[in-house]
């Protein structure tokens, strides 16, 4: 027994999710001493929380998928803005039943998917530069689509988003397992391993007869269709249109990946996505109530949201510094990966570049 609890423990520090997993087991004992564990256990505060994150946590998990496969979007952001607004006028202009309006929020998420695709993986241009500026693009056909914010979601659709199955477990919270299900499946497929093969050397996977272009297709279109969940979470929990919102969760969400043990391609697993965005959004959430005690606890004392941000954004950025410090093996993943977004990569060259590194996979 304790021989297996020793092996377990092995292979879990050995994970690439490791530090990801520490950060986020810190950050919720944070919370609950903060809070108490009565209170940040209840059912309103648990449901509260995938309510208000279940959109951050899925385009991270979504911007999981492109990191290992090699690449990068982070205009995912506003495009959870183009599902809310394409969401909400279809349904407020056209008349169309909202269920539908939502399928066609989705499709929306995935034509601009298919868009960044297009730009990195077909034109080969640095991803991270191409990304950027399809965000404004992106925000351009947004406020064309919806000039000011406006719209409203109908009560029965928000009212269910933000309630509890039996009671007890939150709506929002099988959005995420939904989508993690579908990872798992994934996973599961050729294109699981075809995509730590693609993201670990494109020359050598093409080289072994497997498509870069193809791949990276899959993988876009899969973060097409989580991001386009994603942006129906987020417009199911403000009942409302905005053209201009959530578009810092690009950045975000990379930041959240490399949080949780991520590099850039072939190494990680969707696991690191997952307690990278808890590690943050629990973050979030503990320094809000830490300074909402130093209010309650010093006469006259207050702090603007400026300086809770700034706190919050100092302790994931140390965390950032840990889990690349500690995880020496990504060190070396992550400064190639960076260097390669500014790259543009011919994947029909020969392989002789990469001579002498095998496709690994890391999970």
């Amino acid at each position: 027994m304790i021989d297996t609890l020793k092996n377990s423990f092995t292979r879990l520090r050995r994970s690439s999710f490791f530090a990801g997993f520490v950060l986020f087991i810190i950050a919720l004992v944070l919370n609950a001493a903060l809070q108490g564990p009565a209170s940040f256990f209840s059912v309103k505060s648990i449901n509260t929380l995938f309510a208000k994150n279940a959109a951050f946590i899925l385009v991270a998990i979504g911007q999981s998928l492109l990191l290992i496969a090699g690449t990068m979007d982070v205009s995912c952001g506003i495009q959870l803005a183009l599902v809310n607004v394409v969401t909400i006028m279809t349904h407020q202009v056209w008349g169309i039943p909202f269920g539908l309006s939502c399928l066609l929020g989705i499709g929306a998420a995935v034509l601009a998917s298919i868009a960044v695709w297009v730009c990195c993986s077909v034109f080969r241009l640095p991803a991270l530069l191409a990304s950027y500026a399809m965000t404004y693009v992106i925000r351009g056909v947004n406020v064309m689509i919806m000039s000011v914010p406006q719209g409203k979601v109908p009560k029965e659709w928000y009212m269910a988003y933000d309630s509890q199955l039996f009671g007890l477990i939150p709506v929002s919270f099988f959005a995420v397992l939904g989508v993690l299900l579908i990872c798992r499946f994934a996973r599961k497929t050729p294109f699981g391993s075809h995509i730590y093969a693609v993201g670990g050397n494109p020359r050598n996977a093409f080289a072994a007869g497997i498509s870069p272009v193809k791949v990276q297709l899959k993988a876009f279109l899969l973060k097409g269709v989580i991001v386009g969940i994603a942006g129906l979470c987020l417009t199911l929990m403000i009942a409302a249109g905005n053209p201009l919102q959530a578009e810092d969760y690009g950045i975000r969400s990379l930041s959240a990946c490399i949080l949780g043990g991520l590099g850039f391609g072939g190494w990680g697993s969707v696991a690191s996505a997952v307690f990278g965005s808890g590690f943050f959004v629990l973050i979030q959430n503990s320094v809000y109530y830490f300074f909402s005690l130093l209010v309650r606890l010093i006469p006259g004392f207050s702090v603007s949201s400026y300086w809770q941000n700034f706190v919050s954004d100092v302790i994931i950025f140390l965390g950032l510094l840990m889990t690349i410090v500690t995880a020496k093996g990504r060190q070396e993943v992550l400064r190639e990966g960076i260097v390669r977004q500014f790259k543009r990569i011919d994947y029909r060259k020969s392989p002789k570049e990469s001579e002498g590194k095998e496709v690994t996979t890391h999970e």
